[in-house]
């Protein structure tokens, strides 16, 4: 499966790590995906993508068309078509609020379709990329949209979430809260107030996840790890405390999920790894 994707111009950036297209026959039909510091828009030009929470009280979605996703606190699973042709939007953790009008704990943990978010949009978007062969030419239809999207002023509080996430993005959620806040001059709760309404959870679970995606990513499959090196690299106390962060987050061990990136090589980085 191809991977097409770059990062959009100003002002989208301050908002979107990367527009991508997704296209051909996938190698693993089935992935898990653990948190990741990111929100999502997914359109699917293709056949219909199947979804299902970790949390098996959630019923599984079928999705022929598009689908928001806001922060994720758990892993989930992605089950592609035969032939894949999508298109997405990584949204910064806070990024995704000045293009929905909707609070971002709506979006926590769940997966919206896209016209219940934005009205009539779909259609707009499939016709216009639908014939479209040429990736770049996808991702313009794609930016146009959230061009025309952008809330004109930013919402209250997001000048201060974007900028207390880019701390935690820089340092990969090593910056403390009672850090954040000093510089701020706020206070934690007012600080947690506002992560919660643009992002959907508090600044420190955005540092959790931060962590992780450092972690996760710093894992070379191939060759030997040393998990309690890692442990100090991303910031944890220890191994024991890395083994159960990886847990609640994979829902495997790290021996076990060493041994699943061994089994089946991973098409892109991590996150994304073959479901059993």
């Amino acid at each position: 499966m191809d991977y097409v994707g770059r990062v959009p111009a100003p002002p989208l950036d301050r908002y979107v790590d990367d527009v991508y297209c997704l296209t051909g026959v996938p190698d693993h039909r089935r992935v898990t995906v653990p948190p990741m510091p990111s929100a999502h828009l997914f359109v699917n030009l293709g056949a219909p993508v199947r979804l299902w929470d970790s949390d098996l009280s959630v019923p599984s979605a079928v999705f022929t068309g598009g689908w928001f996703m806001g922060v994720w606190t758990r892993r989930f699973h992605v089950e592609y078509p035969a032939r894949v042709r999508l298109v997405g939007v990584h949204f910064k953790p806070w990024g995704i609020s000045p293009f929905v009008d909707r609070p971002a704990t709506e979006l926590r943990d769940r997966w919206v379709p896209v016209d219940a978010a934005w009205q009539r949009s779909l259609d707009r978007i499939c016709d216009a990329a639908g014939d479209l062969e040429s990736p770049a030419a996808t991702l313009r239809v794609l930016e146009e949209e959230l061009r025309s999207r952008l809330a004109r002023a930013p919402s209250r509080g997001l000048d201060l979430v974007q900028h207390a996430g880019g701390q935690l993005a820089t340092s990969h959620g090593a910056v403390p809260v009672g850090a954040l806040t000093d510089a701020a001059g706020v206070s934690g709760n007012h600080l947690a107030a506002q992560f919660k309404s643009h992002v959907g959870v508090t600044p420190k679970r955005v540092a959790r996840i931060y962590r992780f995606a450092r972690l996760i990513l710093a894992v070379e499959a191939p060759g030997p790890v040393d998990w309690a090196e890692l442990a100090h690299t991303a910031g944890y106390f220890d191994q024991a405390h890395l083994s159960k962060e990886f847990k609640d987050f994979t829902g495997l061990t790290p021996t076990e999920y060493l041994a699943l990136r061994r089994r089946f090589p991973a098409d892109q980085a991590f996150p994304p790894v073959p479901a059993e």
